[in-house]
């Protein structure tokens, strides 16, 4: 792709809806916080038909980065000239950025996102612990690997279609020990750390989930993230888990790496994660 050379060192993220994106909030405090003051950060609604259209007007406008979210991190996959070893591992990738030389890198920042939130700011042990996911798309692909890489004794997909999670098991069964479920399976069943990929509770839904389902001292944890407890969260703390929060911490640790790839600079997160500004209306 051709760029104009343009000093503006412009960020933004890409998706289909995007207006409730949290994105710009936290990547103007990064660039507060570690004084990156020629940066800018903006939303902007992109179409899967219009996507790689949008990501050549952007470069020719003087942008660096982007960040991809749904309907897009498969289409920025496939539009990539290199992407990062986690990003092939999943097929998906939600950050972009445009080398000197013109061409585009690709990385997915999701999973270790996840592992930040749950080993350093919530102190959830995964090493040797059962772990049960929720659901089988595009969000269980992104994390799979770096949960993996924490060496749980189990990791169960369980899915309402159950060849999905047979397909997921077996592309990543050479990292350890994954195992894949239908729910009506999951009765006698009981798990130490319980996330939940599914979009189920961004329609105010859950999955069929058996009242045993949480071992004791059990941790909860759901990707998606709302201004009020999601119902999985809700589910986990009216079931004992220990700790049952929903996916704010892996939001902004996801985009934390996403910040150090193009900037090279890793911002302090913890203090944003435990201010309870993301969960201010906007």
């Amino acid at each position: 792709m051709v760029a104009k050379h343009i000093n503006e060192q412009r960020y933004a993220v890409f998706g289909h809806p995007i207006k409730h994106s949290l994105s710009p909030r936290i990547h103007r405090h990064f660039a507060e916080q570690t004084g990156q003051k020629a940066m800018s950060y903006t939303a902007i609604d992109v179409p899967a038909e219009t996507f790689k259209a949008a990501v050549t007007d952007f470069y020719n406008q003087g942008g660096k980065g982007l960040n991809c979210t749904v309907p897009l991190k498969e289409l920025a996959y496939d539009f990539a000239d290199d992407v990062s070893a986690r990003a092939q591992r999943c097929g998906a990738v939600n950050t972009l950025m445009f080398k000197d030389d013109g061409s585009l890198y690709g990385d997915n920042t999701d999973g270790i996102g996840l592992i930040r939130d749950l080993t350093v700011n919530l102190n959830i042990p995964i090493q040797d612990r059962t772990v049960l996911i929720l659901g089988a798309g595009g969000a269980t692909r992104g994390i799979l690997e770096m949960l993996l890489n924490e060496t749980p004794k189990q990791v169960c997909i369980v899915n309402r279609t159950q060849s999905k999670a047979h397909d997921l098991a077996e592309l990543f069964a050479g990292l350890g020990y994954v195992t894949a479920s239908g729910y009506q399976e999951l009765n006698q069943q009981s798990f130490d750390l319980i996330i939940n990929a599914t979009a189920a509770s961004l329609h105010g839904d859950l999955p069929p989930l058996p009242n045993t389902l949480l071992a004791d001292n059990g941790y909860c944890y759901d990707l998606a993230y709302a201004l009020e407890p999601t119902p999985f969260v809700k589910w986990g703390i009216e079931h004992g888990a220990d700790i049952s929060v929903d996916g704010i911490g892996m939001l902004v640790e996801q985009a934390a790496e996403a910040f150090y790839i193009w900037r090279g600079v890793y911002p302090e997160t913890r203090l944003l994660i435990e201010s309870n500004l993301l969960k201010q209306k906007q």
